[in-house]
């Protein structure tokens, strides 16, 4: 299943309330994590390891975080998360066929209860008509649940680099805050 949301990205944040907004939700993240005993692990590219680094900046962290990988480079998605060759040549990186295949393989190699993988354009440069800069393609693996979300950042006012990679690590810790508020319903 493929869903179309962002529901921190089209908001019009300034960089500092956004930061601001990032450390609250990533505390309530990883707190969230350790009261349900769950493991996150993440697979990322255009965000280079920030959703990492952002759960390993919260105390008590390591209860719940295991596994980060940062596969930038395509053979480095092939290697360590098994994406095939074919749909990256087929669908290019930047897609939800790659998004999924990332998050496939990353639950194959850590076994964590939520796993998640980014794959994105985050600029300045790389973007295209098809997959303008802040065309970002998360992937979500929780409990028997599997889907991709298309992040269209490129409606920001503000698309530099760091806001479009800041932006996409403000919407994946929404979608988990939302999957773990599933539970307490």
């Amino acid at each position: 299943m493929q869903k179309e949301a962002c529901p921190v990205g089209n908001s019009k944040h300034s960089y500092e309330s956004l930061a601001q907004k990032l450390d609250k939700l990533v505390t309530d993240v990883v707190n969230l994590l350790i009261l349900r005993g769950k493991i996150i692990a993440t697979a990322e590219s255009c965000t280079g390891g920030l959703i990492s680094e952002l759960i390993t900046s919260v105390p008590g962290s390591s209860q719940v975080f295991e596994l980060g990988i940062c596969t930038y480079a395509n053979r480095m998605k092939q290697k360590y998360l098994d994406v095939p060759e074919d749909e990256l040549n087929s669908f290019g990186a930047v897609s939800k066929e790659v998004a999924l295949s990332m998050v496939r393989g990353l639950k194959k190699a850590s076994d964590a209860d939520m796993c998640i993988s980014v794959t994105g354009v985050a600029g300045p440069d790389g973007g295209t008509p098809d997959k303008p800069v802040g065309t970002v393609y998360a992937g979500f693996i929780y409990e028997d649940r599997e889907f991709v979300e298309l992040f269209r950042l490129y409606d920001l006012d503000d698309m530099s680099r760091d806001s479009v990679r800041n932006n996409t690590a403000a919407c994946v810790f929404e979608v988990i805050q939302s999957l773990l508020m599933e539970e307490v319903m």
